[in-house]
């Protein structure tokens, strides 16, 4: 009996799988390794990589190898696996952010592989990443984040909390409405690395009007936005910055579009007070 119902489990399976790809137009089939351990891992990783009429995985949990069956017109492999990896499991293109993996269910956590990172461009078919005439070079789709961040700075130089809470707000759903597959590997591996520390200083400096309580987590804020205008290619030169100062003399950095010194932890008290420490091209 229970070798019949398994001959008929395979059957459905077989079936449905069938029917999934006759769906996706343009198919183009490709084979992937995804670390992983189990059917409950199976489950998520094939739930995470799904999508109707665009794309199908069918992952093997002795082989540790996804099928991937997709619209290559619609999306791409790298879009797939991001996905996956936002899931929590990792392939040999994209890392899963450590908060995920650690939340992952005990017998779901694979040894993982550490292993650099695959430098890639991100998908152009159907990309809503806007191309600059000037350079002919993507702009990244993080640039309306670093946008917010410049405005909660500016209000920090003028001492306006109320604004810098305003702006504040505006970063958080900068932050929020970043879609995942335009990022570049290098983008998407550091902005979910900091994403959750981001989300929180960007949330404590719009729930507060105090300048003295949003400079505080406006440091952290900094450094982690630091990381990430590192890996995203930036039309125009930013200055990090330095207030030595700052936190009983440990000191505080800031990025800014400016070379002239404008200090946010201090504003008009020591506005000229530090120094560019580096330029990010």
């Amino acid at each position: 009996m229970k070798s019949i119902t398994k001959i008929v489990s395979v059957i459905i399976a077989v079936l449905f799988y069938t029917s999934s790809i006759a769906q996706i137009k343009n198919s183009k089939t490709e084979t992937v390794k995804i670390y992983g351990n189990c059917g409950m891992c199976k489950t998520t990783i094939e739930k995470a990589g799904n999508k109707k009429k665009v794309s199908n995985v069918v992952w093997d949990k002795d082989t540790k190898m996804a099928t991937l069956t997709y619209d290559s017109k619609q999306t791409s492999q790298d879009a797939i696996l991001k996905r996956i990896a936002l899931s929590g499991y990792d392939s040999d293109k994209f890392l899963a952010p450590d908060k995920v993996y650690d939340n992952l269910h005990g017998c779901c956590k694979y040894d993982r592989v550490k292993k650099a990172v695959t430098k890639q461009e991100p998908e152009t078919e159907n990309s809503s990443i806007p191309v600059t005439s000037a350079t002919n070079q993507q702009t990244s789709p993080l640039n309306l984040v670093f946008d917010a961040y410049f405005l909660v700075k500016d209000a920090l130089v003028k001492t306006d909390g109320n604004t810098a809470s305003a702006k504040a707000k505006d970063l958080l759903a900068a932050i929020n409405a970043v879609k995942m597959e335009n990022l570049k590997s290098e983008e998407h591996t550091v902005f979910m690395k900091y994403l959750s520390d981001l989300k929180t200083d960007a949330g404590h400096i719009a729930e507060s009007k105090d300048a003295a309580h949003q400079r505080e987590h406006f440091t952290t804020l900094s450094k982690n936005m630091y990381e990430l205008i590192k890996v995203s290619k930036q039309s125009e030169t930013i200055y990090y910055q330095n207030c030595p100062m700052y936190n009983d003399g440990k000191g505080a950095n800031w990025l800014s579009k400016e070379s002239t010194i404008k200090n946010p932890y201090y504003g008009s008290q020591m506005m000229s007070c530090g120094k560019t420490v580096e330029t990010i091209n």
